[in-house]
């Protein structure tokens, strides 16, 4: 029988899978910053993969290197860093004394994760679409779902012990995230905005005030900007049944449009 091999390579065409297993590494060990109770440095870790997860895709792209092995790599990587990892830090946080039901919220969440990948993953090959649903995702992608579940640890690392830590209010929220990612509700995809060339400048000035805030304000420009997301859910439903009704779907809109990273 004949053996797969994977195909040779060059440096170049590597890259996208090297950030993705650089995305792993950081959600890995936000759970081991978790261990020993360092919560700041936890989130960092979870912020860190979201950022190479947006860029290894990107940078596939470019290179002309997607393929299937990279796009298998990266759903394994997204649902230990944003699945797993988030879980467990909010575990170790604020859940160990809850017992059996601390733990399984943390299942809840981690299995719900996958649903949303698994459900990604099988969607793949639907091109019926129209161009205009890539304009959103099927429910919460899954690093802003991970972003949102640790928005009560980024409140205690703000204003403190208290409301933030107790264990309703962080059930409440894990289990209210998963719900979203398994959701079919329709949410912006700012991946694919378009930015005209008069909004290029007050883009870019944007992006260095939210840099300066992000630096100098971290915890509350990060818990404002999971609200801001929140609030932002009702206008891309509102968004997207008017594009419905205006251009109707040849198929039922079920497609996660979210971009395929490294296919």
């Amino acid at each position: 029988m004949r053996r797969t091999r994977l195909r040779d390579h060059s440096i170049n065409r590597l890259i996208p899978n090297m950030l993705t297993l650089m995305a792993l590494c950081a959600g890995l060990t936000s759970i081991r910053f978790a261990l020993v109770a360092k919560w700041e440095l936890a989130v960092v870790a979870i912020l860190v993969a979201a950022i190479f997860d947006a860029l290894d895709g990107r940078i596939a792209r470019l290179l002309d290197s997607t393929s299937k092995f990279g796009a298998e790599l990266d759903s394994l990587s997204d649902f230990i860093s944003f699945g797993v990892a988030p879980a467990m830090i909010l575990y170790l946080w604020a859940l160990d004394q809850s017992g059996r039901i601390g733990w399984g919220l943390v299942l809840v969440f981690s299995a719900c994760t996958a649903l949303r990948l698994a459900r990604f993953n099988t969607k793949l090959d639907n091109t019926d679409l129209p161009a205009w649903t890539s304009r959103f995702f099927t429910g919460v992608p899954a690093p802003a779902g991970a972003a949102l579940a640790l928005m009560p640890l980024v409140g205690y690392l703000e204003y403190g012990p208290g409301f933030f830590n107790h264990p309703f209010i962080v059930g409440v929220t894990m289990v209210g995230v998963a719900g979203l990612m398994v959701s079919r509700l329709p949410t912006f995809s700012f991946k694919r905005l378009k930015v005209t060339q008069a909004w290029v400048l007050p883009a870019m000035l944007s992006v260095t005030i939210f840099i300066a805030l992000l630096a100098s304000e971290t915890w509350k420009t990060l818990l404002f900007s999971g609200l801001a997301y929140l609030a932002s859910i009702p206008f891309s439903y509102r968004q997207y049944q008017r594009l419905q009704r205006q251009r109707p779907l040849a198929t039922p809109p079920v497609l996660d449009t979210e971009d395929i990273d490294h296919l």
